[in-house]
C-alpha cells in the first residue's frame, strides 16, 4: 500500500494480500527466526529476524505511509524508540534544546545521560523560548506537541526552521497526535518517534515503538544500530499492531468528539479550576480546585480506570505527580506547571454520556 491512497484505505489494508503464497488476506505471522538460503550466496531478503522479519516489514511499510515518510523502524516499546534514535545515533556530548514538559520516562533517561556525560540538556518551556535556545552548537531539537501532560503545541515547521539554519536535526515525539492529526516529518522533523503502544495500538495490549524518517543516511545508521542492538518488535506484536492501525481514525475521530464534550463538562464545573487542551485528540489534562480530594475522585470513578498509559479505547485517569512524571523531582515539575493538582485523562470510545456522568459523580462528592 503506498502514499499515493488516502489515509483511510492506507490504515485499512494494512498488511493485506503480503502473502502471495497463499493469497491469504490478513497478513501471516511469522514466528521464524532463521530463513534458508535458495543457494549458496543466495538470500530470500530475511536471514534473521533481529535483522529483518516479513511480519515487521509489512507493518513498517504502512507505519512510513501513514507518516508521509519514506522509513519506519518498528520497536519493542516508546522509550526504545526514544533511546534507538538518540543513544546510538549521536556522538558523546551532544547538546540538545528540548521542550520542559515531557513525558517522565524521556526525562528520566533524559536526567541520566546528562548525569552520564552523554547529552547535555537545555529545557525550555514555550516555543519562543526553544526557538531562542537554538544555537549553532546545537545538535538535537527534541519536541513532544503536544507536550505530556500540559498539552503545550509547537509549531513544528517554525521550530524546525530555526534549528535547520543552526544545524540541528529535529525529533518529534507523535504519540499523543498521531499521523491523523499531524505528521511531522511534512513539517520539517528529521525523525519522528511513537510509542505505538498507545493511538497506534489502540487496544492497551501491545508493548511497541517507532521510529520515522525519510533521510536515507539516517535510516542507514538507525537500521544498523537496529540490527546490532536489537531493539526489534516482535513478529507477533508486529501483527498486533498492524491490526490495531486499521481502525486508528475511527478511534482518534471517535476519542477527539467524546473529549470535546467531555471538556465542555469540566469547564464548567465548580470542582475544576483549569482545563488543559489543544482542541483535538483524545488527551486532556484538568486541575481541580480542592487538590485533597484528588485520591476520593480516582477511588469513585467507575467507568474511568486508574492506570498509567493512554491512547486505548477504554477511557483512563491517571496522576502524574505519583505515575507517569514521578521521576521529576517535584520543585521541577511546579517550576513550568505540572502541579500536584494536576489530572490527566485519556478518553476512550465509550458513550460520551457515561464518561461524564462518571466525573459528576466524583468530582461532586
Amino acid at each position: 500500500m503506498t502514499q499515493d491512497y488516502q489515509l483511510e484505505t492506507i490504515l485499512a489494508h494494512a498488511g493485506i494480500n503480503s502473502d502471495e503464497a497463499t493469497g491469504a488476506l490478513a497478513s501471516p505471522i511469522h514466528f521464524s527466526t532463521t530463513y534458508q538460503h535458495p543457494e549458496f550466496g543466495q538470500s530470500t531478503g530475511f536471514d534473521y529476524t533481529r535483522t529483518k522479519n516479513p511480519t515487521r516489514a509489512t507493518v513498517e511499510k504502512t507505519l512510513a505511509a501513514i507518516e508521509k515518510a519514506d522509513y519506519a523502524i518498528a520497536t519493542s516499546s516508546g522509550m526504545s524508540a526514544i533511546v534507538f534514535g538518540l543513544l546510538k545515533f549521536f556522538p558523546v556530548g551532544s547538546k540538545v534544546v528540548a521542550a520542559r514538559d515531557l513525558y517522565g520516562g524521556s526525562f528520566r533517561w533524559f536526567n541520566d545521560k546528562e548525569k552520564e556525560g552523554r547529552f547535555f540538556f537545555e529545557y525550555t518551556n514555550t516555543e519562543d523560548e526553544m526557538i531562542a535556545a537554538i544555537a549553532e552548537d546545537t545538535d538535537i531539537v527534541y519536541i513532544e506537541t503536544p507536550t505530556n501532560p500540559l498539552m503545550i503545541e509547537f509549531d513544528i515547521e517554525k521550530v524546525a526552521q530555526t534549528a535547520h539554519e543552526k544545524g540541528a536535526v529535529v525529533i518529534v515525539d507523535n504519540t499523543f497526535y498521531s499521523p491523523i492529526y499531524q505528521t511531522p516529518i511534512t513539517q520539517g522533523a528529521d525523525i519522528v518517534v511513537h510509542s505505538a503502544t498507545k493511538y497506534l495500538s489502540g487496544h492497551n495490549d501491545v508493548l511497541a515503538g517507532v521510529v520515522v524518517t525519510s533521510n536515507p543516511e539516517f535510516y542507514d545508521k538507525l537500521y544498523y544500530n537496529l540490527n546490532t542492538t536489537g531493539p526489534n518488535l516482535s513478529p507477533f506484536d508486529s501483527y498486533m499492531l498492524m491490526r490495531g492501525l486499521k481502525t486508528l481514525k475511527l478511534r482518534m475521530e471517535a476519542s477527539t468528539a467524546n473529549a470535546k464534550e467531555v471538556v465542555a463538562f469540566l469547564e464548567k464545573s465548580p470542582a475544576v479550576k483549569e482545563v488543559l487542551y489543544p482542541g483535538k485528540g483524545g488527551m486532556i489534562s484538568f486541575k481541580v480546585a480542592n487538590q485533597d480530594k484528588i485520591p476520593t475522585i480516582i477511588n469513585t470513578l467507575k467507568v474511568f480506570t486508574f492506570a498509567e498509559s493512554l491512547g486505548g479505547v477504554e477511557s483512563l485517569i491517571t496522576y502524574p505527580a505519583t505515575q507517569t512524571h514521578a521521576d521529576i523531582p517535584s520543585e521541577v515539575r511546579a517550576s513550568y506547571g505540572l502541579t500536584d493538582d494536576l489530572l490527566r485523562l485519556s478518553i476512550g470510545i465509550e458513550a460520551a454520556e457515561d464518561l461524564i456522568a462518571d466525573l459528576e459523580n466524583a468530582l461532586s462528592l
